[in-house]
């Protein structure tokens, strides 16, 4: 039989573990001059190339990519697939931006030809950026859901997304109700979760557009589907906040509100918390749930500046998100250049290993599928990128100042983008060529 065995040869860079926990030296593993030898979807071997090389069976093909550099595939924890037509929208905080931009926007998702159209965009979108994994919000409308995860299964990526669930305070024509949103729920979960590399996960807006009834029988969607994910947002803006006080005035703040529905948990991702507070976080890290860091959405809402220093010292999984369209850029690359600036005016430093770890592990460890995901580790998936140092003329004339791979991966992240980006490979699979 002939080989299925492609090897990869380039430098290979990959995070083992959170910089935080273990030190920026013992939390990566590079190799300058690597192989990464892929069989069957998965990874099975990663090494230097001048150990690797003579072992390998001769009918195996080696292609070398010079000045480049292969990573884990990008892992986005928080975006949105109806708002790709309004990223860039001006002038409005979180609460009017949804009101004025996005409401309108995601109505058209009613009409099932243009869910397929903007799916095939978004996806291309993610791939051509280098993320392989994403955490998705549809619309309030069941076939945003199933357009979406139609081409992902078509190019077998591991995916995750969710229906919106949203019975109030907002329009008629994008609300559903308690029971239809239960109900239209169950029915996508029954229809994709499991399917391929996808899953499914539970996905009230967030608590000021959900009944008690809804949050409730979120809960126990979660019950009944013991792996599913849930995923919402929580204290991104200061007047969100206050809302949430004023709509459930019984529980003693926006966290315990989702805490007393059941929905806290080992896939449960709450995106932004801007402004946590140190209990808030504690009782997120116990019970095993993340958050997702979104610091360019932040800035273009003027939401507030994330505190992973807190984050860190709990414990708390984190993973880093676009939120595109309040995010106004679906690279991970851009993304990681702006939460560096976010750390820089708390007087803080974010090492170019920790960001790298956001992105990829963190990432994954945050979804709960480390064992699948976020390294080049053998047995992992073969979900990765090939960098290009000559991407762009300033990138490549940058690079040839830089001395060590620390200060290589800090500039790919502030001056690259999706252009960085060579190829884009989801199990095994080429999904993505510059």
């Amino acid at each position: 039989m002939p080989s299925t065995r492609t090897a990869y040869r380039a430098a290979l860079l990959h995070s083992l573990a959170d910089p935080a926990e273990v030190g920026i030296e013992a939390s990566y593993e590079y190799f300058e001059d690597g192989l990464l030898v892929v069989e069957n979807g998965r990874i099975i071997a990663l090494g230097a190339a001048s150990d690797l090389l003579p072992s390998l069976p001769a009918d195996v093909e080696v292609i070398h990519h010079v000045d480049a550099l292969i990573t884990p595939g990008f892992i986005d924890t928080h975006i949105h697939l109806p708002q790709t037509g309004m990223v860039g929208a001006y002038g409005e905080q979180l609460l009017d931006w949804l009101n004025t931009y996005t409401f309108p926007c995601e109505s058209q998702f009613a009409d099932r030809a243009h869910a397929e159209e903007v799916a095939d965009i978004f996806i291309k979108e993610l791939l051509r950026n280098g993320t392989t994994t994403a955490l998705v919000f549809g619309s309030v409308h069941p076939q945003s859901v199933d357009a979406f995860f139609e081409v992902a299964e078509q190019l077998d990526l591991r995916m995750i997304a969710g229906k919106v669930m949203m019975d109030r305070n907002a329009p008629d024509y994008l609300t559903d109700t308690a029971e239809s949103g239960y109900l239209e729920s169950k029915a996508l979960i029954e229809r994709w979760h499991g399917k391929g590399r996808l899953h499914y996960a539970v996905t009230p807006r967030f608590a000021p557009t959900s009944t008690p009834e809804q949050l409730t029988l979120a809960g126990q969607l979660l019950g009944e589907y013991p792996d599913l994910y849930m995923q919402t947002h929580i204290s991104e803006n200061l007047q969100e906040v206050q809302w949430v006080k004023e709509l459930f005035p019984e529980r003693k703040g926006y966290l315990d509100v989702y805490d007393h529905y059941q929905l806290l948990g080992e896939r449960s991702v709450f995106a932004h918390g801007v402004h946590l507070c140190d209990d808030e976080c504690a009782r997120l890290a116990q019970t095993g749930s993340a958050v997702a860091f979104c610091p360019t959405s932040n800035f273009f809402l003027g939401s507030g500046l994330f505190n992973l220093p807190m984050a860190e010292k709990h414990k708390l999984n984190v993973g880093v998100g676009t939120d595109v369209g309040g995010g106004t850029s679906f690279s991970i690359l851009h993304t990681l250049n702006e939460a560096y600036k976010v750390m820089q005016l708390q007087g803080a430093r974010l090492s170019p290993f920790k960001s790298l770890y956001l992105a990829t592990l963190g990432g994954a460890r945050a979804l709960r599928l480390e064992d699948k995901i976020g390294s080049l580790q053998p047995g992992s998936d073969a979900d990765f990128l090939v960098l290009d140092y000559h991407a762009t003329p300033l990138l490549s004339y940058r690079l040839k100042q830089a001395s060590n791979i620390a200060e290589i991966l800090f500039v790919l992240m502030t001056l690259g983008d999706d252009r960085t980006v060579k190829q884009t490979y989801a199990a095994g699979n080429l999904v993505h060529q510059r």
